[in-house]
């Protein structure tokens, strides 16, 4: 018998797209997207390559999942980012019907839920708090660094 991958098991994957995103000095945001327990894109934060503050690392794992299977909606996939998606990501979350998002810290200033929680998709499972130090430990020495 198969037995399926945790949600850890993806989420430890957005969180090595967040070290990537580190390296780079970018904001260290990591998103994959799950269909059928394959990882079919990987993302992180490109704001500052791209000097494009829309190219946070959910945005561009949507474009790539959907680029991958042909079509917009995301009804059977399952997106891992490691901090709460803003506003403006979970409007994309939302139109792309994304059947299950886990991210892991919260976002106590831009975070979606702060704002409305109801602007995803009605049908869109939620799992929020995977890795949650983690992933909030990455963020918070980054800004630390930053701040130096």
């Amino acid at each position: 018998m198969i037995q399926a991958l945790s949600d850890e098991h993806f989420m430890k994957l957005a969180f090595q797209e967040a070290l990537l995103a580190e390296e780079e000095d970018e904001v260290p945001v990591g998103a994959v997207v799950v269909c059928k327990g394959k990882v079919i894109a990987r993302a992180h934060n490109l704001t500052e390559r791209l000097t494009d503050v829309t190219a946070h690392a959910e945005m561009q794992a949507i474009t790539s999942a959907s680029n991958y299977l042909g079509g917009k909606f995301l009804n059977d996939c399952s997106l891992y980012v490691t901090l709460e998606p803003c506003v403006m990501c979970a409007g994309a979350i939302a139109w792309a019907r994304v059947g299950k998002l886990v991210f892991g810290a919260f976002d106590a200033k831009k975070g979606y839920t702060q704002l409305n929680q109801e602007v995803l998709h009605p049908k869109t499972e939620v799992i929020p708090g995977i890795m949650k130090e983690d992933c909030g430990d990455l963020l918070t020495n980054y800004f630390k660094k930053k701040r130096k």
